[in-house]
């Protein structure tokens, strides 16, 4: 219940600020060229809430629907303009300051961007370094002679702060044919070394999950800590206990919870030697797993609850913090990377070459909002801003009734000088409203299928 309300709560923060946010670039940007704003409602259909402020009168409303917002103003297009605001009415601008005025809101939406990212920088953000466990053999990373240790300080010539900025480089480079890893290694103390990463065995749906697992980089967090032995499970029968430390199971080292999960998951009814480390003393003890049916298939369990090791996490720790004008150029960076991916992965997904699943609706977004929220503060604020960069790309797409189908309209009426004609524009309406139809539907669907 909490967690629901949790996420109840945070997306409607979310829906608030970017609506406010992307609501207000029109209204500013209306009242600087002179146009007569009749209405600023967050979210759409009946009125719950209505006030009256300023010369003009504009109402400032809440409405019944939250996903969404809009600004009224005077046009002849939509409604009767008194004699005296004729020369105020929308419809009665030059085509560029109609272009200013609805492009302001998705522009709107990436200055948030900018400026949260911006916050979050001088804030510090907390996160860990991109050290290296040694990868499975058939990997990727194995092949690349990737080894464990490295520190990646570099992806393709970009700089690699955190374990975060390694598998933002990698999942951008999605499509390309390999990356280029840039690494320090403890037992060289001469110049870095370089790498290629071959990324061309990697599929459409594996970019999906966890990209970087699958190539086979993995962070190295040192052998995990066993925090509980469930009573009567294979764990406690083989005689493990809370504090040991998992150093290797059958012989393989262990850098991470995970690592432990994935092969112990993968042995049902098998016998395991787990390598403990227990205070001054190493024991290997055989556990033999247990077989239990999960989601349709059998995985192996021991019946342990796991966690990094604290001292290994401390080392691994790293903060990225910008003074204010570095952070400032920081967030408009990530900002114009993170727009520009969004747009090479609709791309992506028109041409086929990215699966539909990467469709997201409002269930999916108010899941993550709920998590990123419960996180902590700064998680919360970087969310925000990506949901923001989307919002902002999106609504300028050419696709009639978004802000970018309008300015599709303006730069016809530019070549051909003289505005697109009510039957044009009309047809274009239906055109995107069953676009969008059909876009929500989908992204609804993916929304169940991802949550039942």
């Amino acid at each position: 219940m909490i967690a629901a309300l949790y996420k109840i709560v945070a997306f409607a923060i979310t829906l608030g600020v970017l609506v406010v946010f992307h609501e207000l670039g029109h209204y500013v940007v209306a009242r600087l060229a002179g146009v007569k704003v009749l209405r600023f409602s967050v979210g759409f259909g009946r009125m719950i809430w209505l006030r009256r402020f300023g010369r003009d009168r504009t109402e400032w409303a809440l409405s019944s629907i939250p996903l969404g917002g809009y600004v009224k103003m005077a046009d002849e297009r939509e409604g009767p303009v008194a004699p005296e605001d004729l020369p105020r009415a929308f419809n009665r601008q030059s085509v560029w300051r109609r272009i200013a005025i609805v492009a302001a809101g998705p522009i709107a939406n990436l200055l948030l961007a900018v400026l949260l990212f911006t916050g979050t920088y001088v804030a510090g953000i907390p996160g860990q370094r991109a050290l290296l466990a040694e990868p499975p053999p058939s990997s990727a990373a194995a092949a690349a002679d990737v080894r464990g240790g490295d520190l990646v300080v570099a992806v393709d010539g970009e700089p690699v702060g955190s374990w975060q900025d390694l598998r933002w480089r990698i999942v951008r480079a999605q499509g390309h044919d390999s990356v280029t890893l840039t690494l320090v290694r403890d037992d060289e103390a001469a110049a870095p070394v370089t790498r290629e990463l071959s990324l061309a065995a990697m599929q459409a749906s594996d970019w999906e999950g966890s990209p970087l697992t699958m190539l086979g980089l993995r962070a190295d967090l040192g052998p995990p800590v066993v925090d509980q032995v469930l009573p009567g499970k294979p764990a406690e029968r083989a005689g493990l206990h809370a504090g040991d430390r998992i150093a290797a199971v059958d012989g393989k080292p262990m850098s991470s919870p995970s690592d432990v999960a994935t092969l112990t998951n993968a042995h049902p009814g098998d016998t395991l030697v787990y390598r403990i480390v227990r205070g001054t003393s190493t024991l290997d003890v055989p556990v033999t797993v247990e077989a239990v049916d999960q989601n349709g298939r059998r995985v192996g369990q021991a019946g342990v609850r796991l966690r990094v090791d604290p001292q290994a996490a401390q080392r691994a720790a790293v903060t990225v913090r910008y003074g204010l004008g570095e952070a400032f150029a920081q967030g408009a960076q990530k900002t114009w990377e993170l727009s520009a991916f969004t747009v090479r992965m609709l791309g992506r997904i028109v041409t086929g070459d990215a699966s539909l699943r990467n469709i997201s609706g409002p269930l999916t977004m108010a899941d993550i909002a709920g998590q990123s929220a419960q996180a902590g503060p700064l998680v919360f604020v970087s969310y925000l801003a990506l949901i923001s960069i989307s919002l902002g790309v999106l609504n300028l797409l050419p696709v009639p009734l978004l802000d970018g189908g309008h300015l599709l309209y303006y730069l016809a009426e530019l070549v051909k000088g003289s505005p697109v004609s009510d039957h044009a524009f009309e047809v274009g309406q239906r055109i995107g409203m069953a676009m969008l139809a059909v876009l929500m539907a989908l992204a609804l669907f993916n929304d169940v299928s991802r949550l039942f």
